[in-house]
């Protein structure tokens, strides 16, 4: 494995990428993945008038940063705010979603899809 080194990533320099919807939008921009930790991912994501349904299949943190951001489980919406935290436990099914929102997420496994047979 390449010797490890500190990764600064630059506003400018992240590339989002559509994923979910219509309706509305969802965009993100992956920041560290398997091939630079085995053990934590991290990114960006967006969400303005959508409504992503999944199972996580990872533990996961969010730190929202803008906007309103919702996270439904089950009969039960969390609407965050800036600021505001948010844990999910590995297989928990859920909706993302938001209002003009912008999100921090990290996760674990960062191999999650090779664990699963996704990739």
């Amino acid at each position: 494995m390449p010797e490890k080194k500190v990764v600064h990533y630059r506003k400018s320099d992240m590339t989002f990428a559509a994923f979910g919807g219509p309706p509305g939008t969802a965009t993100i921009a992956r920041l560290v993945g398997p091939e630079m930790s085995k053990t934590m991912g991290a990114g960006i994501a967006t969400f303005d008038g959508c409504s992503i349904e999944w199972t996580v299949l990872y533990d996961e943190v969010i730190v929202v940063l803008e906007g309103t951001f919702r996270l439904v489980v089950g009969k039960e919406t969390h609407a965050c705010a800036p600021g505001d935290v948010i844990w999910i436990p590995e297989n928990t099914p859920i909706k993302y979603e938001g209002d003009k929102a912008k999100v921090f997420y990290a996760l674990d496994p960062a191999d999650w899809r090779q664990r699963h047979g996704l990739a």
